[in-house]
């Protein structure tokens, strides 16, 4: 071990600190502070992350080591087949401490609970001063969020959504809001006809650094969900900022309207495919809705479009982090609904014959996005009307999309998606039968179900299975102003009626939980037979 130190500081930056903003480079000293990244296999493994994924973080890792030491940092890179890399992130720490022998060590909270929990019994135990920084790319601090919190019965986003509002400025006229309205929601939820053609989907070829990484992944994580076929992210600042730029030229005056549509063989439509960017420090909120603000008032995008795009941003975004931290690690374990089903296995393969889900999962594994109406209203709906176990739907959620890290992840499918939380975060249950799916997407017209049907073994099995969940779940319901009137209507059918209905939902569970059982017998099977 050396007898003295080498550099002032330590710098840790994890893989979703990559912009100039990280507060653990604010002051930063490139002729004698030192910077720690590394490539851990547990973080390519504590879920089973999408390939596209992996490949997305390690090469924009790679690709900004290169800009700071352009910049004049000295650079500790630790890549994933490093003959020494520990494959832990706190090891590597450690090792590159006792490597250089800093004054301090400094890292910028982590974004997810485990992993600040990790290091901050690191922090505690180290023989060098550990500084952990708050993030400050968040317009809401986690205490700003508690404190907002704290005394209300109910933690309603569109309250800390006008707060956030009002404190930032954007979209304001004085003290009201832009166009007399906060929340334009009722303006964006249009079908998308026929003749309306979406904007080319943005796609970057992968230079040398990214091929790289690729090759290193088929090798390290070749088992893993999804294929590096489509792969066409953008890995660096500049290539984040010009794809933030189309949108708001090509996609955003149209956003508005057709957020909610889906469409077969279509994975963007108007969508900005920017959260990857944000969710690793490659773009900063800030930058991006007051880009969106100044789109409005120079008359480029309607008010609707930009003011449902910022919603996603300063409120949605910043509202399910705050959540997050305020209810970790409790939130990992909620079932309201009591489900205890398995994930069926066609969440993964995407061989299924309902055509929206399959449409979404393919395009899934294609592209490791689909965007917020694909996710709630497609797999997350009918994995809660089929009663799926919510940490089953939250591990698939946090391993299939490019953007998914758990802050972010997790409240999203455990609240939001499957009212896991009992409605702390979601007003009331989002679910929907065949006819939601017909109204805001292609996907009933080549699928083999009727989704006129409710009864018959040919018919949708959404509408079934939509009613069996109201019917286990009436009592809890009856008592959701939102969703007393379904409730009531159900137990105003015919009983006929609703028992044929609950028959159909009866035997395409049965038919599903035989078709799980088959692949688990298989499954162990193998197991054996390897063993």
């Amino acid at each position: 071990m050396p007898s003295e130190k080498t550099c002032g500081r330590l710098i840790v930056l994890l893989g979703d600190q990559l912009g100039p903003g990280s507060p653990a480079l604010r002051e930063a000293d490139p002729g004698s502070d030192r910077v720690l990244m590394a490539e851990v296999a547990e973080e390519t493994r504590y879920a089973w992350h999408h390939k596209q994924k992996i490949v997305f973080v390690l090469s924009a890792m790679r690709h900004f080591a290169a800009e700071l030491r352009q910049a004049g940092f000295a650079v500790d890179y630790v890549r994933l087949d490093d003959r020494e890399n520990s494959g832990r992130l706190h090891r590597e720490v450690i090792r590159a401490a006792r490597r250089v022998r800093p004054d301090r060590i400094v890292i910028c909270e982590p974004g997810e609970w485990r992993l600040e929990r990790r290091l901050r019994r690191l922090a505690a135990r180290s023989p060098v001063p550990v500084d952990i920084l708050e993030d400050s790319r968040f317009f809401c601090s986690r205490d700003d969020f508690a404190g907002w919190a704290r005394g209300r019965r109910t933690w309603r986003m569109e309250s800390f959504y006008r707060r956030m509002r009002e404190r930032t400025g954007l979209l304001m006229d004085g003290d009201e809001p832009a166009g007399g309205r906060w929340n334009l929601d009722t303006d964006n939820r249009k079908p998308l006809p026929d003749e309306v053609e979406p904007p080319p989907a943005a796609s970057t070829r992968p230079d040398t650094v990214t091929r790289e990484v690729m090759e290193l992944v088929e090798r390290h994580c070749g088992d893993h969900f999804g294929s590096l076929e489509s792969f066409g992210w953008a890995v660096d600042r500049q290539g984040a900022l010009a794809r933030l730029e189309q949108f708001i030229e090509t996609s955003l005056p149209t956003f508005g309207d057709y957020q909610d549509a889906m469409r077969s063989g279509e994975a963007s439509l108007f969508h900005s495919l920017i959260s990857p960017y944000l969710n690793v420090g490659l773009l900063e909120p800030r930058e991006v809705c007051e880009r969106a603000e100044r789109a409005w008032r120079e008359r480029s995008a309607p008010l609707n479009a930009v003011e449902g795009f910022i919603r996603q941003i300063l409120g949605w975004r910043e509202y399910v982090r705050g959540i997050y931290w305020l209810t970790m690690p409790g939130l990992r374990r909620a079932n309201a609904l009591g489900h205890t089903r398995p994930l069926p296995n066609w969440f993964w393969s995407g061989e299924t014959d309902l055509n929206c889900a399959r449409q979404v999962i393919m395009q899934t594994k294609q592209h490791a996005y689909a965007h917020h109406i694909q996710r709630l209203m497609i797999t997350g709906n009918i994995a809660m009307l089929l009663g799926v176990h919510p940490r089953a739907v939250h591990d698939w959620y946090l391993a299939v999309y490019v953007d998914a890290f758990e802050w972010v992840e997790l409240p999203n499918t455990v609240g939001m998606s499957q009212y896991a939380d009992g409605g702390r975060l979601g007003s009331k249950p989002y679910a929907a039968g065949g006819n939601y799916v017909r109204r805001m997407s292609d996907y009933c017209r080549d699928c083999r179900y009727d989704v006129r049907d409710s009864t018959h073994d040919g018919g949708c099995p959404l509408n079934a299975l939509y009613w069996h969940f109201i019917n286990r779940n009436a009592e809890r319901l009856q008592a959701n102003p939102r969703m007393r009137l379904i409730v009531s209507s159900w137990r105003k059918r015919d009983a006929r009626d609703r028992q044929a209905v609950l028959a159909r939902a009866g035997r395409y569970l049965a038919a599903l939980d035989e078709e799980t059982e088959s692949a688990s017998r298989s499954r162990r099977g193998k197991a054996d037979s390897a063993s």
